[in-house]
């Protein structure tokens, strides 16, 4: 009997939690799907399937004419530097928040400072593009303080959980040795995160020249603006002309930031 337990185990108990969880997740699906009251027959009929042939088809050859290309290739270079700019500018206000978010302040400063990047993060991209195009106006300006306040929300936390995971006692002996708290941060602390700073902030980059290409639809300009232009006015060949160009900028953007992570991997892994 007790080389047939060694061989075969006793089965663990049935997690019910799990599988109530599975059930109202199921449920939930199901009921989304009701409400929605979607005529599934109607999307595949034929005439439906038809009309988005054609549809497709519109877009279909890209417009390649030199003109037309340059004015993308300008969407494009605009797209890159409003993403670029939004993320050095949320790097910078996430590390300043990120140290009073870490507890080095204090309990007050680090309630408020985290309850401030809850809040800049909580509102998504569009809406602070809404909001900067009303107040800065329409342009890549309102587009580039949309993500960089929305990035700072989110680069700031994880800078915080970054420094908090940082062994403490490198910055403790210097602190001892008589260096005042910035000579002890920034000897002992902040080398050990820096290498995982830099990665996140080109992780966020990398989504943020997603974001950038979007943000032209509320009026943050680059591709986004110019994608909704020709959209606007049923100007197909052209934004599909935009299109491929997301793609290629995302592509390389995607490629080279991977590289360079790769690269910081070994300094903190």
């Amino acid at each position: 009997m007790t080389a047939n337990r060694a061989l075969f185990p006793p089965r663990p108990p049935p997690c019910w939690r799990c599988r109530i969880a599975l059930l109202l997740i199921g449920a939930a699906v199901v009921a989304s799907f009701a409400y929605l009251g979607i005529d599934y027959r109607a999307l595949g009929s034929s005439e439906s399937l038809r009309l988005m042939g054609k549809f497709i088809a519109e877009f279909f050859p890209p417009d390649l004419s030199p003109d037309f290309l340059s004015k993308v290739g300008h969407g494009a270079l605009q797209t890159l530097a409003v993403s670029a700019l939004g993320t050095v500018l949320a790097a910078v206000a996430g590390a300043v928040l990120a140290l009073p978010a870490s507890g080095r302040a204090g309990g007050a400063l680090r309630h408020g400072s985290r309850f401030v990047l809850n809040f800049l993060r909580s509102v998504p991209e569009l809406v602070w593009a809404a909001l900067m195009v009303l107040a800065a106006g329409i342009g890549p300006f309102a587009g580039a303080l949309a993500l960089a306040l929305h990035t700072t929300g989110v680069l700031g936390r994880l800078f915080a959980e970054a420094l908090e995971n940082a062994p403490r006692e490198p910055e403790h002996a210097l602190a001892l040795s008589g260096a005042n708290p910035v000579t002890a941060f920034s000897y002992a602390s902040l080398p050990i995160v820096l290498p995982q700073w830099v990665a996140y902030a080109l992780y966020r980059w990398e989504m943020n020249i997603r974001m950038a290409a979007v943000l032209g639809f509320v009026g943050g300009g680059g591709l986004g603006q110019l994608l909704y232009f020709h959209l606007s006015i049923f100007q197909q060949q052209q934004a599909m002309t935009v299109l491929i160009a997301m793609f290629v900028l995302v592509t390389f953007v995607d490629f080279a930031s991977a590289r360079l992570r790769r690269g910081l991997g070994p300094a903190y892994a």
